[in-house]
């Protein structure tokens, strides 16, 4: 049970009222993670505007940021995100066979060399951002990646370390 009480958008009031709504209209729903922002609208309000940029907008495919997402996730020991991102990569036609492979070996998934490569050096750059050696960075670079490319995909990571941490703290419960 969630360490405090989740909102909606009738009892959010004002301003978190409004944006619960833009998100149920996004979404369908209100997932928990934003009725828990919405205790302080400010903070729920960038937040939104920040998945907006990060999730919906830039060159990136969506199902490389909901990979993105998801690994992340996983390697924070977050069930929240992790659920919820495996259903937004099922949402988009990702079969149960790509989901396993996503789960178990990336290198088995269907992403190019590139996407690989963005993968393989946001999962570092979540747990150990120190040790990524200037080889590793030029490896990446190698692939094709461009800076947009880098900044995107570390977008989409910190997004997700922060959503872990806030989640798991407060025990926002699974609603995917």
């Amino acid at each position: 049970m969630s360490r405090i009480g989740l909102s909606s958008p009738e009892s959010a009031g004002g301003a978190g009222a409004a944006i619960l709504k833009e998100i149920e209209a996004a979404f369908g729903m209100v997932p928990n993670l934003f009725k828990a922002y919405a205790h302080h609208p400010p903070l729920l309000e960038a937040n939104w505007n920040k998945v907006k940029a990060v999730m919906m907008q830039g060159g990136l495919s969506r199902k490389l940021k909901e990979t993105i997402a998801v690994t992340v996730s996983r390697d924070n020991s977050c069930a929240y995100c992790v659920s919820a991102h495996t259903a937004a990569l099922k949402s988009i036609g990702v079969n149960d066979s790509e989901l396993k492979a996503i789960e178990e070996d990336l290198d088995k998934a269907d992403f190019s060399v590139k996407e690989k490569a963005l993968l393989g050096f946001v999962r570092k750059a979540n747990k150990e951002p120190l040790r990524i050696t200037d080889a590793e960075f030029e490896t990446l670079r190698a692939s094709g990646a461009t800076k947009a490319e880098i900044v995107e995909a570390l977008g989409v990571m910190e997004v997700f370390t922060a959503f872990n941490k806030f989640l798991d703290s407060l025990c926002v419960e699974i609603d995917f």
